[in-house]
């Protein structure tokens, strides 16, 4: 039996038939993006609920477990795997479709989706942001003061004595 959980995870291919659907039916089109590791907290529902409130539809890259390697998040992570996380991202109401992508930014996926908006944390410069060009406008999200996960997770060892 598939969920609806189930169908919200694409492929990117199925995602870029989804894209062309929303835009024929003149629905705009919000992308976000980063890794989510360990537990959804405060700081991602915030960023999204904001970036669902921009566009008609929302779309969330999870980077791959290799991606996530790449980017240098600390020993260890990501701690879910892939497949969870996007998982995770989906079961959330003002999510659209989720996609895991593989390389270490979604320029290339965004290149494709041409979305409407590209929502990212403000503790990035407008510069900073892999493919920005590919968006109608680039919205930088105030992030909520205390919740990040890599601080989350370093409070956690601390606390663990490790």
């Amino acid at each position: 039996m598939v969920t609806t959980l189930n169908r919200k995870v694409v492929s990117k291919g199925e995602l870029i038939e989804l894209v062309n659907q929303w835009k024929r039916q003149h629905e705009t089109i919000a992308f976000t993006n980063g890794v989510f590791d360990l537990e959804l907290h405060p700081g991602h529902i915030y960023s999204l609920e904001r970036a669902a409130e921009l566009a008609d539809r929302l779309i969330v890259g999870v980077n791959s477990d290799a991606s996530a390697r790449q980017l240098g998040k600390g020993p260890g992570r990501p701690r879910l795997p892939e497949r969870t996380r996007a998982a995770n991202i989906a079961a959330l109401d003002m999510v659209d479709a989720v996609v895991i992508f593989g390389e270490s930014t979604p320029r290339e996926l965004l290149a494709e989706l041409r979305p409407d908006f590209l929502v990212k944390g403000d503790e990035y410069r407008p510069e900073e942001v892999a493919g920005r060009e590919y968006a109608g406008e680039l919205v930088l999200i105030p992030r909520l003061e205390g919740f990040s996960t890599t601080n989350l997770d370093e409070e956690r060892r601390a606390d663990c004595g490790s």
